[in-house]
């Protein structure tokens, strides 16, 4: 097929469409972006070959066994994309929503509650951690289509971030003491549940609170003795709570460090523009604590 004839094709044709998803079944692309054909659709129509480099760089932050247990899921959930995934889990979302939000949350306890917390954020974590790096370290490398495809994503994760941190807002997180020595500000209970646990067996009161926004209101009631952040919030960046917090003359004495599942090569990068004390990896040991003891 000549550039003349695809620019006279009618999109919304029987044979037009049955082209598409011939092509999105066997490239897993979109032939269609924002009401415009892509090059790729157009090469594909030409007859040229279409070749998936930007698609193995990406998987190249993954293992070899979860691509395979990718490929295993999408053979038996017939699923042709992670796009056309996350689309059914959203609509899954919505159509869950007002149960959700009325009685169906009223009926569950708290542990029932932050299990479906964890289950949420855990995967969504992952997908908008990832497609940020895409996104600030490999911009220049990937196709238009890609990137759009990656910003697209991106964008969708915090959306439904919004939405998750709505319900986590109005779950009660037990409260210490109205004096506290360090102050927690990490968007998964069992995780806020286990610190305070550790640190109040080592004799320290330690306050958890599940978003950036309740950490800055706290901050409002009292100066801790040190702040535990982690990066990856609801709703505002742990790495600009941090220099908000250092920038502050009233509070930029506090000791904070950083706690976090991105890869420390990356958190290296953002020590000096946030003026964090230091960092410490998820998954973690006890024991990665023994430097925040100095400061309590």
């Amino acid at each position: 097929m000549t550039d003349e004839e695809i620019a006279k094709l009618d999109l919304e044709s029987k044979e037009v469409k049955n082209l598409m998803k011939e092509y999105r079944n066997e490239t897993e692309k979109y032939a269609i972006w924002r009401g415009t054909i892509t090059e790729g659709f157009k090469k594909w129509l030409k007859g040229e070959k279409i070749y998936d480099r930007d698609k193995e760089r990406i998987s190249l932050y993954i293992s070899e066994e979860k691509k395979q247990r990718w490929q295993d899921f999408k053979a038996s959930h017939q699923y042709s994309t992670i796009s056309a995934l996350i689309r059914e889990s959203v609509d899954y979302y919505i159509e869950k929503k007002s149960d959700l939000f009325g009685n169906g949350l009223n009926r569950m306890d708290e542990k029932t509650i932050s299990n479906v917390s964890h289950a949420l954020k855990e995967p969504l974590t992952t997908i908008k951690g990832f497609s940020q790096l895409l996104l600030e370290n490999y911009k220049d490398d990937l196709n238009e289509e890609v990137l759009l495809t990656i910003k697209n994503i991106f964008d969708q994760s915090l959306l439904l971030e919004n939405k998750i941190i709505n319900i986590l807002d109005n779950i009660a997180v037990e409260e210490p003491h109205l004096q506290y020595d360090i102050l927690l500000i990490e968007d998964d209970l069992s995780t806020i549940r286990l610190l305070t646990s550790y640190f109040e067996s080592k004799g320290y009161k330690c306050k958890g609170v599940v978003s950036g926004s309740k950490g800055l209101e706290e901050l409002r009631g009292g100066v801790p003795k040190l702040i535990l952040l982690d990066i990856i919030l609801p709703d505002i960046s742990g790495y600009e709570i941090c220099k908000m917090i250092k920038d502050h003359e009233k509070y930029n004495e506090i000791p904070i460090y950083l706690l976090t599942a991105i890869p420390g090569s990356e958190v290296e990068k953002k020590m000096g523009e946030t003026k964090a004390d230091g960092y410490i990896l998820k998954p973690f040991d006890f024991s990665d604590f023994e430097v925040v003891f100095q400061y309590l």
